[in-house]
């Protein structure tokens, strides 16, 4: 299965790796499964933290690493239930891998459909379309070999495209550089939502058990529930103080639209900006929201007061670019140091030490199977039992 997988990242190299380099895939090997709750890993650190009781399950391990060139980040992954299958998106393009033989099963550049090979946000809704949020590029939809794209003209906010989520009963949430849209997916009416918002660029949407939208904007968060809209910043506790004195950054080198590229230093330092939520997640178990900052840590709010966690606490990096649950309700961070594992006492470290590709972590997918699929630039990692 292994070489089956690798077959196929190899194919993505061939056909899609504009910037990749000749690297070789490289296949990293982790310890046997492990049964233990405390931390293995060298790296780790335990620290008390909320006081949801963790979950007693067995740690995922490292299993392995496919390197698809040094030039190449991978900036989203999902989960497609209607297939056992998962997408990966990079800066080059989109390649569908069956999770039950590792065959590559679709393989999408411009040449296929896609407006634009950078895509940074992937969505499969309730019909079974397939969402792709490209840089510059629009929104573009797939299903059964057809496809259809979406620009300003046809309603979208913005050809700059990071972030999807639908309702219950609809409509589909996309979030952009200049503000958020619904979309009917019956009669794909397309309407823009911007001065509701704290800040126009909004870079991540999730859906609580009330059905209230919620998103992660350069700005702060905003939540929507049907009728009134609520805010709150830095100023509202959102975002760790600036302990490591880095020096502020206004915009974090998003801020433009002629540089896209994610930067994490400014004059080779690391930046602080800790109203800048990249990433935001509902748990599951309580309906706390989960913020991912720019410098500030990762944010939890639990209805009435945000509490921040940092390097301090045990979080890798102070930069989270994405947050996931997993099946046993333990929550991932992937951040600009590493991948952070936090079970609501415990927190485990996984790095480039441990297996990962690179440090910094972009995307998460948390299986049902109970496997982790990481997003890093160079490549993918999987850790499972």
């Amino acid at each position: 299965m292994t070489k089956h997988f690798l077959k196929s990242l190899i194919i993505l190299i061939t056909v899609l790796a504009i910037q990749a380099c000749s690297d070789p895939a490289e296949t990293v090997s982790g310890k046997s499964p492990a049964t233990e709750t405390k931390p293995v890993e060298t790296n780790a650190i335990e620290k008390k933290a909320i006081e949801t009781k963790p979950t007693t399950v067995a740690v995922p391990k490292v299993l392995e690493s496919f390197n698809v060139g040094r030039e190449v980040f991978v900036r989203s992954l999902a989960f497609n239930k209607n297939n056992n299958s998962l997408w990966v998106s990079s800066s080059t393009g989109v390649l569908e891998i069956s999770l039950s033989d590792r065959q590559l099963l679709n393989t999408f550049t411009r040449e296929h459909g896609l407006a634009n090979e950078y895509v940074f946000a992937i969505y499969v809704d309730s019909k079974g379309y397939t969402w792709f949020g490209t840089n510059a590029g629009g929104a573009s939809r797939y299903k059964d070999g057809n496809w259809d794209v979406y620009f300003p003209m046809h309603g979208l906010a913005d050809y700059w495209v990071y972030s999807f989520i639908e309702q219950k009963n609809g409509p589909l949430w996309i979030g952009t550089w200049a503000g958020a849209n619904t979309v009917d997916l019956e009669t794909m009416q397309f309407k823009t939502y911007l001065k509701e918002l704290i800040n126009e660029w909004v870079y991540g949407l999730d859906i609580d058990s009330q059905d209230r939208v919620w998103f992660g904007t350069e700005g702060g968060i905003s939540m929507y529930d049907g009728k009134t809209w609520s805010e709150w910043s830095h100023k509202d506790g959102v975002g760790a103080a600036n302990i490591e004195n880095l020096p502020f950054s206004a915009n974090t080198g998003l801020g433009t639209r002629t540089r896209h590229d994610l930067s994490v230093v400014q004059q080779g330092a690391e930046t602080y900006n800790p109203s800048y939520v990249f990433s935001i997640l509902v748990d599951e178990r309580d309906d706390s929201v989960w913020a991912g900052t720019w410098g500030g840590g990762v944010s939890r709010y639990d209805g009435k007061q945000w509490k921040n966690y940092t390097t301090a606490d045990g979080l890798a990096g102070n930069i989270v670019y994405s947050i996931a649950q997993d099946i046993n309700g333990i929550l991932w961070f992937g951040t600009n140091k590493g991948l952070s594992r936090f079970d609501g006492e415990s927190w485990i470290t996984y790095n480039q030490t441990t297996g990962l590709l690179e440090n910094n972590v972009y995307a998460i997918a948390a299986l049902p199977s109970g496997e982790i699929w990481v997003g890093t630039k160079h490549g993918v990692t999987r850790l499972g039992q």
